[in-house]
């Protein structure tokens, strides 16, 4: 097929229908390490692959009774159903003009805001977007003090209505060393009243990024080299204080991949991707359990009002059902 056939196939609505159905108990597992698990995740619970045949699949998000996500390497964004139908809403979703094959530039993390649109990460385009109602895409966040961002990663709306974001390198070719950055650090960012501050700036790769239900500490995990989920207390403007370590990986933990995606639970408890899977962790640092897949699980997200979690995990959406309801996006619509 021509190059110009390809792209006109990219930009048709594609739907792939692929049944729910239960992975093996081989494949998956659910480590009870903790009694309180069972409050959180259900003694017999079982996990089941939603869609497969993705390539690299992140930035999950509930809307309309669909899971939207991103697939970094076929720069696509999609949805997929409950039943498993998946559908391309955009293709390109990342901003960047004929990227390299394999490349991660695709789009990323998507959040609801208060008008009803949505807020999406372009990690080639280095960039925040905003999507209306018929998904044309607007710009959002760019720049801070005039230099262009890194390359956004995750992002989440505090209870008070502020945008937080995680701004790693993982856009540019080169990190770190890449002479087209221009900040000088990695930053947390928050954004509030038209106004954006580096909230933190000395983490080395900070990733998956989200708020206790109270809004008042705020959980950032660090992918590399150092592999660690910080916690930090939040006061009523935004001010951070008391960083400490809710859980740190050792260079011997099974597993090369970094910690990445985050999400809290409605009991306050942490799930955290990283090295092995998925780990649930209490606000105290405790490790309740460990979801472990066949597959790199990159982030998650809570649905159905919080009583699903879907898992984005490199070529497959998974899902399970939950005990402990988890937090829904600030400005979900029911």
């Amino acid at each position: 097929m021509s190059l110009h056939a390809r792209l006109a196939t990219l930009a048709l609505t594609l739907t792939l229908t692929l049944g729910a159905a239960h992975a093996t108990a081989a494949e998956t597992q659910i480590l009870r390490l903790d009694p309180s698990l069972d409050a959180v995740i259900a003694p017999g619970t079982k996990i089941e692959q939603v869609a497969r045949g993705l390539k690299f699949t992140e930035g999950p998000m509930w809307r309309a009774g669909r899971l939207w996500f991103s697939d970094l390497v076929a720069d696509k964004m999609l949805a997929v159903t409950p039943a498993g139908t998946t559908e391309v809403l955009i293709t390109n979703s990342g901003g960047v003009k004929n990227p390299p094959p394999n490349s991660y530039l695709g789009s990323n993390a998507m959040v609801p805001d208060q008008d009803g649109s949505v807020l999406m990460i372009q990690q080639g385009g280095r960039r925040i977007v905003r999507l209306d109602s018929q998904l044309h895409i607007h710009p959002f966040l760019d720049h801070y003090q005039g230099k262009k961002l890194n390359s956004p990663n995750d992002m989440v709306f505090a209870p008070d209505g502020s945008l937080w974001f995680t701004d790693p390198p993982f856009g540019l070719t080169g990190m770190d060393r890449d002479p087209a950055k221009e900040l000088p650090f990695n930053a947390v960012f928050r954004y509030s009243a038209g106004t954006l501050t580096a909230a933190i700036t000395d983490l080395t790769l900070p990733n998956g990024i989200g708020f206790s239900p109270d809004g008042k500490t705020l959980y950032v995990s660090n992918y590399g080299p150092k592999r660690y989920v910080k916690a930090y207390d939040v006061a009523h403007d935004g001010k951070l204080s008391n960083p400490h370590m809710l859980i740190e990986y050792s260079d011997d933990t099974p597993g090369k991949e970094g910690p990445d995606g985050l999400k809290i639970d409605t009991a306050g408890n942490i799930w955290t991707t990283g090295p092995g899977g998925i780990r649930i962790i209490t606000p105290h640092g405790k490790v309740l359990g460990q979801i472990k897949l066949p597959e790199v699980a990159a982030n998650l997200a809570f649905a159905d009002a919080g009583k699903t979690a879907y898992i984005t995990a490199s070529t497959s959406i998974y899902r399970l059902p939950v005990a402990t309801p988890g937090e829904m996006p600030l400005y979900s619509k029911p």
